[in-house]
């Protein structure tokens, strides 16, 4: 009793919108879950990649809405439905065969800029992560090991060629990980790049030869949402 007076009382000062759609009342509403619970799609990069790419569905509707309001607009609270769809996505693909026989899976967030994480109060695409490995089980870890330097240019409104110009050499490993790296290249492993939205494969392009450099073979990409 005391927690719905709570809930209506903060409804008042702070209206509850879905995530997706901007439906009040609820955070996430069913039609968006329904939305982001469709299997997978192949996706064809114009930068290319040697493994393969998936997206979780199109950057369009109630999943791209959901992508700008935890990124831009804080509601960190979209990391749980956004973490379920993507947990869904890697059982699907494992059911496919798309993932190698493994007895573990190391989930890596793409890179992201260090200012940028600390404005967000964290990394949406690491909180994704974790809420999908909390729907897979104790065999699933995540390693946010990547980082882009701040020296490189917002890739916003590049071409494929010069997004991956302006990447080279911009993608490290953070000290804070290259400990835990080491788990990742164990041969009973299955690795996926993890991001939020792709355009052309050129963060992916980068973060898999810098992680192939440092041992780690990436087996798929997988975002949450492609252009």
């Amino acid at each position: 009793m005391v927690r719905r007076v709570v809930d209506a009382l903060a409804d008042l000062v702070v209206p509850r919108l879905c995530g997706g759609c901007g439906r009040p009342g609820l955070n996430w509403c069913a039609q968006c879950a329904c939305l982001l619970s469709d299997a997978p799609t192949a996706v064809q990069t114009r930068v290319p990649l040697a493994v393969p790419v998936y997206a979780v569905g199109p950057y369009t509707g109630p999943r791209r809405r959901a992508i700008l309001e935890f990124k831009e607009h804080g509601r960190v609270d979209l990391a749980a439905p956004l973490g379920r769809a993507l947990a869904d996505a890697l059982r699907i693909l494992d059911g496919w065969s798309e993932l190698p026989l493994a007895t573990s899976l190391v989930l890596i967030p793409a890179p992201t800029r260090k200012l940028s994480a600390r404005r967000r109060g964290g990394d949406p695409v690491t909180a994704v992560c974790r809420s999908a490995a909390a729907h897979l089980g104790s065999a699933v870890v995540v390693l946010p090991v990547l980082t882009t330097s701040p020296w490189a240019r917002d890739s916003a409104g590049l071409s494929a060629s010069a997004r991956s110009a302006n990447l080279a050499g911009a993608i490290g490993i953070g000290g804070r990980g290259l400990r835990e790296v080491a788990t990742a290249r164990a041969g009973d492993t299955a690795v996926v790049l993890v991001d939020d939205v792709l355009t052309t494969g050129a963060t992916a392009a980068e973060s898999i030869r810098v992680l192939d450099r440092a041992g780690i073979g990436v087996h798929l990409v997988l975002v949450i949402a492609a252009v």
